[in-house]
């Protein structure tokens, strides 16, 4: 990537876990919050990475980076997290260069997804992008490319049905009701937590159960209450919450803390009651699952849930990774473009300065020079020259070099690589 100019150091380093090997409680292990990225990316600008995304889902924790080594990424996201190195090691990836570059495309599309489709991840790109910036830890590279992932991400959705039907964690949790529970339009049923996964679920919950006495819970009530006030649903106090989970007979779980929020000492166990835990890291202790009359599901489970709508999106994978293809060489192309962009930089400020020294000069020398008229017609010339010099490199990319050294030697331009 040095070749590029995009950044000082050597590579582009994609690092993380998934899902794909990484099981619930070691994704939480390494889980960021808000806070938490805010630090690791400021500490990552203090040890001279050049330019980072940090992503932290239920099913993924990625850092995106310039480095001169991958183990400085890997530093970073153990010192921010509770996981260490050696668990990192058992369960993780490294990329590097184009195969960082290909994963980012992979996963930001949701070919990469636990379910297939899934396009929640697109967001998560936008926000680290933007939370970067606003630390002033991106560069023209990283802009670039996830704008062409989000490209690609919006054509695959319009232009094929791999995110066709109802099918995420949400829908699917209340897949698993359904299918499991007899007459839920009757069950007490609890949600704790109105985060978006929260959200979603309420809606799906609705929709598909016909169920109009669903309660609410947030630890911020007019969370829940904007949410309740959609659907017409009951909102209780976070206090409230142990009487509550006392009379449902399903209480679902999405209040993404960094520790359990549910414990055995909420729970009333002399009924049966289904709790299902849509969160990373978990947010109901492991050991409510001992308890009497209570069933615990994890999303992990939920999400290998497969049917029909699945193997439907399955068959639509060649075509999604053609459009993949497709922006990605757009992306190359630009990439390439960066080889030669300081050598024309410094050929248009040489210019430049000839253009200034021979305008000062005839202005002296003539006492009716027009030197506005001179300005805009010899800034026009130095364009076109730009322009040809430009179009020349972009087409006749096998020759590259050769042309880059040989307009550095004509014009005599100081070393642009710096």
């Amino acid at each position: 990537m040095k070749n590029y100019h995009i950044s000082k150091h050597n590579s582009f380093y994609a690092i993380g876990l998934s899902y794909q090997k990484a099981d619930a409680d070691i994704r939480g292990h390494f889980s960021l919050d808000e806070e938490k990225k805010k630090n690791l990316i400021e500490d990552a600008k203090k040890d001279g990475v050049d330019g980072i995304l940090v992503t932290s889902t239920c099913n993924r924790t990625e850092i995106y980076g310039f480095a001169q080594h991958p183990f400085q990424l890997i530093k970073l996201l153990c010192q921010h997290t509770h996981g260490t190195v050696e668990e990192f090691e058992r369960v993780a990836y490294v990329y590097k260069n184009q195969e960082a570059i290909s994963h980012i495309f992979k996963v930001g599309t949701g070919l990469d997804s636990q379910i297939l489709g899934d396009f929640e991840i697109i967001s998560q790109l936008k926000f680290a992008f933007s939370l970067s910036k606003n630390l002033q830890m991106t560069n023209p590279f990283l802009e670039r490319l996830v704008n062409s992932v989000i490209q690609a991400s919006k054509r695959i959705k319009n232009e094929t049905e791999i995110s066709s039907g109802a099918t995420s964690v949400s829908f699917a949790s209340v897949q698993y009701i359904l299918n499991n529970y007899e007459n839920v339009s009757d069950k007490n049923i609890l949600l704790f937590g109105t985060g978006k996964i929260g959200r979603n679920t309420c809606e799906n919950l609705v929709k598909h159960t016909k169920n109009d006495h669903i309660t609410l819970i947030n630890r911020t009530k007019d969370k829940a209450e904007k949410v309740a006030g959609k659907f017409n649903l009951i909102v209780k106090d976070h206090a409230d919450l142990q009487t509550e989970i006392r009379d449902t007979d399903i209480l679902i779980v999405a209040t993404g803390a960094q520790n359990p929020t549910i414990s055995k000492e909420l729970i009333y166990s002399n009924k049966e009651l289904l709790i299902l835990d849509l969160s990373i890291p978990k947010n109901v202790s492991d050991d409510v699952a001992d308890l009497e009359n209570v069933k615990l599901i994890h999303l992990d489970h939920l999400s290998q849930m497969t049917d029909a709508t699945l193997a439907k999106r399955k068959t639509f994978i060649p075509q999604a990774k053609i459009i993949i293809e497709e922006v990605r060489k757009d992306f190359n192309a630009w990439l390439e473009t960066r080889k030669f962009a300081p050598t024309i930089k410094a050929l248009k400020h040489k210019l430049r300065n000839m253009k200034d020294e021979e305008l000062d000069f005839q202005s002296k020398k003539l006492s009716d020079f027009n030197n506005e008229h001179a300005e805009i017609v010899s800034n026009r010339i130095i364009q076109k020259i730009m322009n040809q010099f430009a179009s020349h490199l972009k087409e006749d990319s096998d020759s590259n070099d050769e042309s880059l050294a040989l307009i550095q030697k004509v014009f005599q331009l100081e070393d642009f690589s710096k």
